[in-house]
């Protein structure tokens, strides 16, 4: 009799096991925000899950539970998927992202035509469109949300999609050319002109923005590109639009302070590099946006040159840099593009030489890095043959705070893909993880995971110091990928965000 009850135990365990609740992270509530381009969501928490969807920023969704590094949100369809989250930001913990002010305001849709949603999230379920030019009545605003009524239907609509009254104001407003530069060292932006709405970014002291509007304390900035919030007027020094003017006469050229200066085609460390200047280089200002310079280039066109890599031929004060980079800033960083001059490293299938893609990736990383205050140091920045002890002694030789080997891969098998990092001693495994964790995020190859390295640059290394190969040139699809400016642009942010991650948690 005992053996048949112990059957029909274990028969009971077999059929119901599998239907009881699996642990895979923490509850949480409330909401995210995408705070970069692009995020790949994957299926599980870990860069060992597949891709199964992409998110771009300043979209918002619930979270599900968090699991470490990650978190689980919720997606269209009762779907959900995991992001890292370092590439999102909470919103306000201190109302969850759920306040919700009420409003008056009317409103006209200013994008061809627009999602009506059951809930302020993107996941939500549509209860209706809205085409360019309709007319609708705001009810209450919650955090990038506008709840609306149109014609009996109420839903909740992007706010970037509705151009309202304030709005409207705030654009006669800036007309004047009033500008605020910050104060403080750190000055938190809000959503809106209160100190309980939430928190959607930062800027930094003597940072400048055109002013939009005006609430009693308050001033509305753009303080990212498309980007709006509310900052303390309490912390922002106003310049009139005639002082401006005459600042902006008396610095009429600056002069590049680096070979390999990156001039770039927006006023962001970020946007697309259109030339590069060399030391001693010498441009006309045509303006200046924020702490970046507006020049006159020599075929006609103009770029965009940060304002604390070159000096100014005025009687303006220096531009310095200040803000997250702040991890980044002094920091001694030396750049190792792999092989050169007679050794040319691997060859792609279709004739890609690592030698010339390595300097690539480095020269871009290289800009990205001293713009946000750091000095960096290329072992080479030509086509010249640089010996191993050599390369490892300006790591020593600098004092630096890490050292980043670049390479790309190669392997007889030709299916071979993805980036893998390498460490040799205990002590230099913090960076290679963080340097790999990002530039896989960033650029969707991949992942091969980090692992021990026997390699010279990193071995003799007694410095913070990581070998880094970012992806296959033997395999010809990969091949295609790595030459890409968007991968080799999103490979240097990775890394650059890699090295800001490891710094702030070091």
């Amino acid at each position: 009799m005992t053996k048949k009850y112990t059957l029909l135990l274990f028969t009971i365990i077999l059929a119901f096991g599998t239907f009881l609740p699996q642990e895979r992270g923490n509850a949480s509530s409330g909401s995210v925000t995408i705070s970069t381009d692009t995020v790949n969501v994957r299926s599980g928490p870990g860069l060992s899950y597949p891709n199964i969807f992409t998110v771009k920023r300043g979209e918002q969704y619930q979270i599900v539970k968090e699991k470490d590094d990650w978190i689980e949100i919720k997606l269209s369809l009762g779907q959900t998927g995991w992001v890292v989250n370092w590439l999102v930001t909470k919103d306000d913990e201190s109302n969850s992202g759920t306040e919700e002010t009420t409003t008056t305001e009317m409103g006209k849709v200013n994008a061809d035509t627009i999602n009506i949603r059951e809930e302020p999230y993107v996941s939500s379920s549509i209860v209706g469109k809205l085409t360019n030019g309709t007319d609708v009545s705001i009810i209450s605003k919650q955090n990038k949300w506008l709840k609306i009524n149109f014609s009996g239907i109420k839903g909740w609509v992007r706010a970037e999609f509705i151009d309202t009254q304030s709005e409207n104001d705030s654009q006669k407003e800036s007309v004047t050319g009033a500008t605020g530069t910050v104060t403080a060292d750190s000055l938190t932006v809000r959503s809106d002109s209160s100190l309980n709405s939430s928190i959607v970014g930062t800027v930094s002291q003597d940072q400048q923005f055109t002013i939009l509007d005006e609430k009693y304390n308050w001033v509305k900035i753009e303080y990212e590109s498309g980007s709006f919030g509310w900052v303390s007027g309490l912390f922002l020094e106003k310049t009139t639009a005639s002082t401006q003017e005459k600042q902006a006469l008396k610095t009429t050229t600056v002069t590049i302070l680096h070979n390999g200066t990156n001039i770039r085609k927006e006023a962001d460390a970020q946007s697309e590099v259109v030339a590069l200047g060399d030391e001693g280089d010498q441009f006309t200002v045509k303006s200046i946006v924020n702490d970046w310079y507006e020049i006159q280039l020599k075929n006609g066109t103009t770029g965009y040159v940060a304002g604390w890599i070159v000096s100014n031929n005025g009687s303006n004060p220096q531009i310095h840099k200040g803000g997250a980079e702040s991890y980044l800033k002094n920091k001694t960083i030396i750049l190792d593009p792999g092989h050169g001059g007679g050794d040319n490293g691997t060859t792609g299938t279709n004739g890609t030489l690592e030698k010339d893609l390595t300097l690539r990736t480095a020269r871009l990383l290289y800009g990205k890095l001293r713009a946000a205050g750091a000095n960096v140091y290329l072992t080479r920045d030509t086509d010249t043959f640089i010996s191993l002890p050599s390369r490892v002694y300006a790591a020593t030789a600098n004092s630096a705070d890490a050292f980043i080997s670049l390479h790309y891969d190669s392997s007889l098998d030709r299916s071979s893909r993805g980036m893998t990092g390498y460490y040799f001693y205990d002590y230099q495994k913090g960076l290679a993880d963080s340097l790999y964790t990002s530039t896989i995020a960033q650029t969707d190859l991949s992942g091969r995971g980090v692992r021990f390295g026997d390699f010279h640059v990193i071995r003799e290394n007694s410095q913070k110091a990581a070998l880094i190969e970012l992806g296959y040139l033997s395999n010809p699809q990969e091949e295609m990928t790595l030459n890409s400016s968007v991968f080799q642009e999103n490979a240097a942010s990775g890394l650059y965000d890699g090295l800001a991650r490891y710094f702030k948690n070091n």
